[in-house]
């Protein structure tokens, strides 16, 4: 059978690699270029910032994936001889007013976890300007990956598998008949196949068939910086409040993110860096004597409650939607690949299917 799906970030390259695994013959149409978007602007925390104030389906897809990630990465770096650089350093959470509630689910998933004090604090991550207030939380298990090499590994796979990838391929027009689509136009061809899923992102509520229902997703955009410092002087990510910074295997660290209302408006701003910038020095003041190199934003697909619509469309029997990640993305997306292939080929679902099926929530 024939598969076509539409967008070609982290959920879609995923979606390509499970229904190629269970005997589709896949395409995958970007109207850009692939992992272009929110899947290479994002940070690559293997974890939602503070998982446990997350809803019950986010925890479910965001712990599944946690544990499959490592065994993804290797496969990849053995296929392709791309390393994505999953790397489990750790999350140092401060200030952390919920202290109970974390420890609480920190047990609840058998996760070992730490309070430390400021001297602790130091000794896990020296030279940090720790708040005087407490408590700290952290967990040494929570891993990152280096998304741009995880979407790069992803790539060449597929391709070397057979996957045919079109870019700059905006999906311009849908044939349906009898509530199914019969096939897409796009600006140099028209495409059939037996499936169809949208996997694009912010992007889903817009593209998909006229005069049906669409997801209730909405841009989001989130702002970055990169700073070019020295292997070893940020060892362990670190979140304070609603920002975060992350060292990356070479040294660079990664200063996040904004959450902004900007329809899709993608223009990195003076505000946000300047904002990103004093959080960062101020959190770690030797940052100041390192050159920010890049600046850079992306749209995040919001979705009710960041509950991802995931399965079929709910008039339309061979459309189904992976979408709506909003800021975890590259957190769920190997989770909800695998279910919404679960789904398709009509197998036991890792987990239960109901919360994201795409219905009207």
């Amino acid at each position: 059978m024939d598969c076509i799906i539409i967008g070609g970030g982290i959920s879609g390259l995923l979606c390509a690699r499970e229904l190629a695994a269970g005997g589709f013959r896949v395409r995958v149409i970007e109207r850009n270029t692939v992992g272009s978007e929110a899947s290479w602007a994002g940070g690559g925390i293997l974890s939602p910032l503070y998982p446990w104030r997350q809803p019950l389906a986010v925890q479910n897809l965001s712990l599944w994936s946690h544990e499959y990630y490592p065994k993804l990465a290797q496969s990849l770096k053995q296929s392709t001889g791309i390393d994505p650089q999953w790397n489990r350093c750790g999350l140092l959470w401060l200030d952390l007013p919920d202290l109970d509630v974390a420890s609480a689910w920190c047990r609840r998933q058998h996760m070992c976890c730490e309070t430390p004090d400021q001297d602790k604090v130091n000794r896990i991550q020296p030279g940090l300007r720790i708040p005087d207030e407490e408590p700290h939380l952290w967990l040494s298990g929570i891993a990152q990956i280096r998304n741009p090499r995880l979407l790069k590994a992803l790539k060449q796979e597929l391709e070397s598998k057979g996957v045919d990838i079109l870019e700059r391929s905006p999906v311009i027009h849908w044939q349906i008949r009898n509530n199914k689509v019969v096939s897409i136009d796009l600006p140099q061809e028209n495409l059939k196949a037996d499936l169809f899923l949208i996997a694009a992102g912010a992007w889903s509520a817009k593209i998909g068939p006229e005069n049906f229902w669409s997801p209730d997703i909405h841009p989001v955009k989130g702002q970055m910086l990169l700073f070019r410092a020295r292997p070893g002087l940020l060892v362990t990510m670190v979140q304070l409040g609603e920002h975060y910074l992350i060292p990356r295997l070479d040294g660079r660290i990664l200063a996040g993110s904004t959450v902004e209302k900007a329809d899709f408006d993608k223009r990195p701003t003076s505000q946000a860096y300047d904002r990103l910038y004093r959080f960062a020095v101020n959190l770690l003041p030797a940052l100041a004597d390192f050159p920010v190199e890049a600046h850079w934003a992306g749209m995040r697909p919001e979705a009710p409650k960041g509950i991802p619509y995931i399965g079929p469309h709910p008039q339309l029997e061979n459309l189904y939607y992976d979408c709506g990640h909003f800021r975890n993305g590259v957190v769920m997306a190997p989770a909800a690949a695998r279910l919404l292939a679960d789904l398709v080929l009509h197998r036991a679902p890792i987990v239960d299917p109901a919360p994201y099926l795409p219905i009207n929530r």
